[in-house]
């Protein structure tokens, strides 16, 4: 069952095309990669889906409807590669500050602070400000806020950036969990060898257009290095 379906979308940068014809569908509970080179507009590309830049051709739906509507944003979230954060509030108070977005149930939401700050394994910095966290510790916090809401459908961008390994495999060990619990995972990163393992299917985007389109990547029977630097190097002959 389709999630998340783009069809010809076209974008346009100060009177540039950016995106040609972008096409791809998500079919629901799936970990999908979204890989390419860097400036193939990966984030453009998500940017269009959640609604924050207007694409100006094609179309795009979200839990079945066109564009992004409100009922679908409640279930809905997007974490940049560059979280923005408030500095001066201590971890557990930005938590809260999130959770009143959504009009959630005030008694839970302790319980789901605390929950989140093991799912991190930050809980032991939990009162401290945000301004003295690492980048590392920020790109943590900026994930849990990601799920906060419970997403049916999470939008990922560099979610590994400034991780070390340890950190790479919480990510990886939370995302297939969310998964467990019926969440489609929509993401972008550089980092081959931790998406393989856990993706369910790939699209690559390379010079502005859809490469490869909803690959199985149990049916990629060569190394994933080498097959997406085979696409890539066969694009750019044709």
């Amino acid at each position: 069952m389709k999630i998340l379906e783009l069809k010809n979308v076209v974008k346009y940068l100060n009177w540039n095309q950016i995106l040609f014809d972008v096409s791809f569908e998500v079919e629901k509970w799936e970990i999908y990669w979204f890989l390419g080179p860097n400036w193939a507009w990966k984030t453009t590309t998500m940017k269009c889906i959640m609604w924050l830049i207007e694409p100006e051709e094609g179309e795009i739906k979200v839990f079945w409807d066109k564009w992004l509507t409100l009922d679908a944003k409640k279930k809905v979230w997007f974490m940049p590669e560059n979280t923005y954060l408030y500095r001066h509030l201590t971890w557990r108070e930005f938590l809260r500050f999130n959770w009143k977005f959504f009009d959630l149930d005030n008694e839970k939401l302790e319980k789901r602070v605390e929950k989140l700050l093991k799912k991190v394994w930050l809980e032991k910095a939990a009162d401290k400000r945000l301004s003295d966290y690492s980048k590392w510790m920020l790109q943590r916090v900026g994930l849990a806020q990601s799920i906060i809401n419970e997403p049916k459908l999470l939008f990922l961008d560099e979610p590994m950036s400034w991780l070390d390994p340890i950190g790479r495999k919480m990510v990886k060990d939370l995302l297939l969990e969310l998964k467990d619990e019926w969440t489609t995972i929509f993401f972008n990163t550089h980092i081959l060898a931790d998406a393989e393992s856990m993706c369910d299917k790939i699209s690559i985007i390379h010079k502005w257009k859809i490469i490869v389109e909803s690959k199985k990547v149990k049916d990629i029977w060569e190394k994933l290095e080498n097959y997406f630097i085979e696409k890539i190097e066969r694009n750019e002959e044709n």
